[in-house]
């Protein structure tokens, strides 16, 4: 299996041992869930089904952010306590994709359950001299790491503007450098906090998935994955303090990155409100069509959401369960027989290529026109890795 690491900018063999470890950062919990969202995590839940096909068990954790400025800002906004505004958006976000059949991680904590876990984490750094303490937070010094932002391979011009625009100022005047960043703050007065060494206050972004990361995973992880826009900060950030807090290289193994869905030619976002919900999605439409729809689109494509190619996507899933539905024997003779071969063969390979699950789609759709049983079962076999549900 080849997969595209983020990392080393090109296709890597994957050998993993039976067990794989994947972690993906979750969503924080306010106008959940869009389609951006759902690109993401279909991806990956696709990629758990092939893993699990070629016979690995997955360890996968997800993550929720459930304590964040974004979060704080939204549930003032709309007048709401903000605990409730994360509890309401998580359950919501659970349901949109049971909703798309994505499994469930085996992990899913909320950044909220694991404070105790966050301030262990900052103390070693602190304690090592990675990180420091200055206006009643903590900061992390990036200079301690000497190969600081290599995921991202950004000028520090734009580390500096990626940071000013995440809400982590480089002109902050606590900071000893400019691309320092916070790992632990101190809460406004009517915001919520928790006690920790350096005074209550709340964990900074980055940390949360460091520290949940390495609770549930261990120091290494084989797979790391996310939208494209988390690379920088959140992604680098993670592996500085992680490999500093634990001492162990390298935190991920391979760094899978999926691309943005835009709508008119603008990305999805929450903080533009240009979304395409999946809750109104599924009022229409079935989990299959959707699914095949995105499945259209390679994992790290950015593509533009289009009405009428959501409408083919849907029909193409139709014919699909149709084919998958019919229960009467058939015959199919040696040429069907070989069709068939060729058609699992075609999807086995995509899903090993990168994910490539366009092709992966189109080889599928070619077992709808080849007679017999045995097509029959094999498109509900192959579909099932797809997380295609075919009318059962």
């Amino acid at each position: 299996m080849r997969l595209y690491n983020t990392m080393t900018r090109q296709l890597d063999d994957f050998f993993p041992g039976p067990l794989v470890s994947l972690y993906v950062c979750g969503v924080t919990p306010y106008d959940t869930t869009h389609l951006g969202h759902a690109f993401s995590y279909v991806n990956f839940d696709l990629l758990i089904r092939f893993l699990r096909l070629l016979g690995h068990e997955v360890r996968y954790t997800q993550n929720v952010t459930d304590i964040d400025d974004d979060i704080l800002r939204k549930a003032k906004e709309g007048g709401v306590p903000w605990d409730d505004l994360g509890r309401e958006q998580t359950a919501q976000f659970q349901r949109d994709m049971a909703n798309l059949n994505v499994l469930p991680p085996t992990h899913y904590p909320r950044a909220t359950e694991e404070i105790p876990t966050m301030v262990d984490m900052i103390g070693r750094l602190v304690e090592s001299e990675h990180a420091y303490k200055a206006g009643g937070g903590v900061y992390f010094s990036a200079g301690s790491d000497p190969n600081f932002g290599q995921l991202a391979r950004l000028s520090p011009e734009a580390m500096a503007l990626r940071f000013e625009e995440t809400g982590d100022p480089p002109a902050d005047p606590n900071k000893r450098g400019r691309l320092d960043f916070i790992l632990w703050k101190t809460s406004a007065p009517d915001e919520p906090s928790w006690p920790s060494p350096w005074g209550p206050g709340r964990p900074g972004w980055h940390i949360e998935c460091s520290a949940m990361a390495s609770r549930y995973l261990g120091p290494r992880i084989d797979i790391h994955g996310g939208g494209e826009d988390l690379i920088f900060p959140h992604h680098s950030c993670e592996i500085a303090q992680s490999e500093a807090a634990t001492g162990q290289t390298p935190f991920v193994h391979i760094w899978m990155h999926n691309g943005a869905v835009r709508l008119d030619g603008v990305k999805m976002s929450k903080s533009l409100g240009n979304l395409v919900m999946v809750r109104e999605l599924t009022k229409r439409l079935s989990a299959d069509a959707i699914r095949v729809y995105l499945f259209q689109h390679h994992y790290r494509q950015s593509w533009d959401f289009d009405e009428s190619e959501l409408q083919a996507a849907a029909r193409l899933a139709e014919a699909l369960a149709l084919r998958a539905g019919d229960g009467s024997p058939q015959a199919g003779d040696g040429e069907a027989a070989e069709a068939v071969r060729e058609a699992r063969r075609r999807v086995i390979a995509a899903l090993a290529d990168d994910l490539d699950a366009p092709t992966a789609i189109h080889a599928l759709s070619a077992l709808v026109d080849i007679p017999g049983t045995e097509a029959t079962e094999t498109l509900r076999e192959l579909g099932g890795v797809l997380g295609l549900q075919l009318g059962y």
